[in-house]
């Protein structure tokens, strides 16, 4: 009888790896850092310097608010007598400048966001962004920033020149100070902000500026046209509200008698871009890019 004998091992497949040392896994050089709202913001600050539009639209708000401004003050100033002005505030003529100067920035509110749906960059911006959320404030951020700093600017030059110019007036108080140049440049602000909101949820450049032009202007001339005793209640809450109207009460001249006062301009202004901005917002988490 024989002895059994033991089975013999079998060697491995030739597809299975030998056991043997394992190798370091790979570990990129390029820090892996988590993004955060700073870093959208640098990202639209590059945007926003380097595209030409910026450079054209700004310019041609400057010269708009520096030049009428000065001009209408000029003008004034060598037609009427000596005393003329007297009790008259010298900021109220940087007005004129200021409302026209304030479709330049409408327009970039609006071309800050549109643009980039006309171009397809947008799918570029959430591929390198995807909270959309995080990219529209980062847009809203840097586009108020810019736009302040530059009304600012533009408003503060045309205040001293004009008080330095118009002989016979009286000395504005700081409250007026305040409101002729820190005010209506955050109301302006504002006005392209609720622009670039518009022109997120129209995704369509000339559309939302149509829109935010006739926001500003129709109310105002749709009221001259009405005169029927009946309509004259909506007509004075036409003119009452009118931004042409909020933007005069910076300066505490007011073409009615009644309405928005004080600071009531920048209230109203910032309710209406906040509802805006909401109602954006959810529509861009809804929406395909």
């Amino acid at each position: 009888m024989s002895t059994p004998q033991p089975p013999m091992p079998q060697a491995a497949p030739a597809w299975q790896a030998a056991p043997g040392p394992s190798y370091p896994s790979y570990t990129s050089p390029i820090p892996v850092v988590r993004t955060h709202l700073g870093h959208a913001i640098a990202s639209e600050w590059t945007k926003i310097k380097s595209v030409r539009s910026t450079m054209w639209t700004l310019g041609v708000f400057v010269l708009l608010v520096i030049g009428i401004g000065l001009g209408a003050a000029a003008l004034v100033a060598a037609n009427t007598d000596p005393g003329g002005l007297e009790g008259e505030n010298p900021l109220s003529f940087g007005f004129f400048g200021l409302l026209l100067g304030s479709m330049c920035v409408i327009t970039l509110g609006v071309l800050t966001t549109a643009s980039e749906y006309g171009t397809g960059m947008i799918r570029t911006t959430m591929v390198a962004c995807p909270s959309r959320g995080r990219v529209l404030a980062a847009k809203a951020i840097v586009f108020f920033v810019v736009a302040f700093t530059v009304t600012l600017v533009s408003a503060l030059v045309v205040a001293l020149a004009d008080v330095a110019m118009l002989d016979g007036t009286r000395e504005p108080t700081g409250q007026e100070w305040l409101k002729g140049t820190v005010g209506i440049s955050v109301y302006i602000a504002l006005l392209g902000l609720l622009s670039l909101v518009v022109g997120s949820i129209i995704r369509h450049s000339a559309g939302a500026i149509t829109i935010m032009i006739g926001l500003v202007l129709a109310p105002l001339v749709i009221a001259l046209f009405m005169f029927s005793q009946s309509l004259e209640a909506l007509r004075e809450a036409l003119v009452e509200y009118s931004i042409p109207n909020q933007l005069s009460v910076f300066y505490a001249n007011s073409l009615t008698e009644a309405g928005p006062s004080g600071w009531d301009p920048l209230w109203i202004a910032l309710g209406v871009t906040a509802a805006a901005f909401a109602g954006a917002y959810a529509l861009l988490e809804k929406r395909d890019v």
